[in-house]
């Protein structure tokens, strides 16, 4: 995992971009051969794509090799042969990567070689299968693709505005990609480092192999009321304003009282914890902290406990979707839970069975002079009802306590 700035061997920079860049050279269209996958043997895909590759800024040509490392050489069907692999699997491990198909351009660089070695490579040793190689370049390229994607939207656009006296956006944009470049990727890959050895740490903990791909976890929908009438009514910067501080907020709060994000949808975060308690603490402190942001809609919190599959950092299953659902039919403001939850928190001593017997409880333990029982949450039953897909299920209203 080399980091010195060379873009073919630092890792995920290598394997998530092999020519996408604030260019966009492939990923545009603009040197494709019509999407149609020709790779070799294709006069028409070669004319195209070369016909546009002529009609490229040759600032973003000089972008693309700043950040890639390296100058264009090779076909799709040179790179296969350089490295040794059929050009079916190169497509694959492409497109996987999240990149359109290119015809018979001359696009790929030492980097993209390099990557298609690496990937193969570890299929040859067996340590990974084929089908796993390309799940790898897919999940890396479909994260890295959302970050560079931020970075260029937003954080680039940011620090060239005002552009410099004389000077357009277009032509910050190179020395100051130049200067952030070797900084950023030495950052990315620590990053990925640090969240490498927590998830591994999280996985070996498991109980057994079948509990390290099925999980029991609990998992929480944290949505906004109202946010369709809001984007009527709110101009559209104002509205990706509300939705940024909505989700730094929320991927703050889960972050630090040790869950982890999963993803966010706009109006919507899902989280997941290993404990019933964080997971609950984490969702009245996400009530609590938006209630006190006056430009803030309500927050409505749905939390299910149970067994999860993993796959590519998301997570699916009945229990997802029972999240999901309790979320729907949450007042505003509040959260709701089911059984398994509530009998999870119960079981680690974070709230009551009921009220009732937390009273009997207080009551014997000052008859014995001793210390009541102390609980952070209190749960209150709600009505049954049908849930769309699921069934009758009881929700509890998770509340905070005061002893």
């Amino acid at each position: 995992m080399e980091t010195s700035g060379r873009a073919e061997g630092s890792g995920p920079v290598e394997t998530s971009g092999p020519v996408e860049t604030s260019g966009r050279a492939e990923g545009s269209g603009r040197v494709d051969g019509g999407g149609r996958g020709e790779v070799a043997g294709r006069g028409d895909g070669a004319d195209r794509a070369e016909a546009a590759a002529s009609e490229e800024d040759p600032l973003a040509l000089r972008l693309e090799q700043l950040i890639l490392g390296a100058e264009r050489r090779y076909t799709p069907f040179q790179a296969a042969r350089s490295a040794g692999v059929s050009v079916e699997l190169a497509t694959r491990f492409w497109r996987a990567m999240g990149f359109a198909d290119i015809g018979q351009a001359k696009a790929l660089t030492e980097a993209d070689v390099l990557a298609l070695r690496r990937l193969s490579g570890l299929v040859e040793a067996g340590l990974l299968s084929e089908a796993m190689a390309v799940q790898v370049a897919r999940s890396t390229g479909q994260t890295t693709a959302r970050l560079a994607e931020w970075q260029i939207d937003s954080f680039l656009e940011g620090l060239t505005e005002p552009p410099e006296p004389g000077m357009t956006r277009t032509e910050v944009t190179y020395p100051l990609v130049e200067l952030l470049l070797p900084e950023l990727e030495e950052f990315l890959v620590y990053v990925w480092r640090r969240q490498l050895a927590a998830a591994t740490g999280r996985v070996v903990q498991a109980a057994d192999d079948e509990e390290m791909v099925d999980r029991r976890l609990a998992v929480g929908f944290a949505d906004l009321v109202g946010f369709t009438r809001l984007t009527r009514r709110m101009e559209e910067e104002e509205l990706g304003e509300l939705v940024e501080a909505f989700e730094t907020t929320a991927a703050d709060l889960v972050a630090a009282h040790g869950g982890r994000l999963i993803k966010t949808l706009g109006d919507e975060v899902l989280y997941a914890a290993d404990d019933a308690g964080l997971a609950a603490e984490i969702a009245l402190r996400l009530i609590e902290t938006m209630a006190g942001d006056e430009t803030m809609p309500e927050l409505r919190v749905g939390i299910a406990f149970g067994t999860v599959t993993t796959r590519m950092g998301d997570v699916f299953g009945t229990t997802v979707n029972l999240a999901s659902r309790l979320t729907s039919i949450a007042p505003k403001d509040a959260v709701l839970v089911d059984g398994a939850f509530a009998e999870e928190l119960t079981r680690t001593g974070d709230a009551p069975v009921s009220e009732a017997a937390a009273a009997d409880e207080a009551a014997a333990a000052e008859k014995e002079g001793e210390e009541p029982p102390s609980y952070r949450f209190a749960l209150q039953p709600m009505w049954q009802r049908a849930v769309r897909g699921l069934g009758v299920v009881e929700p509890w209203q998770l509340r905070r306590r005061s002893n």
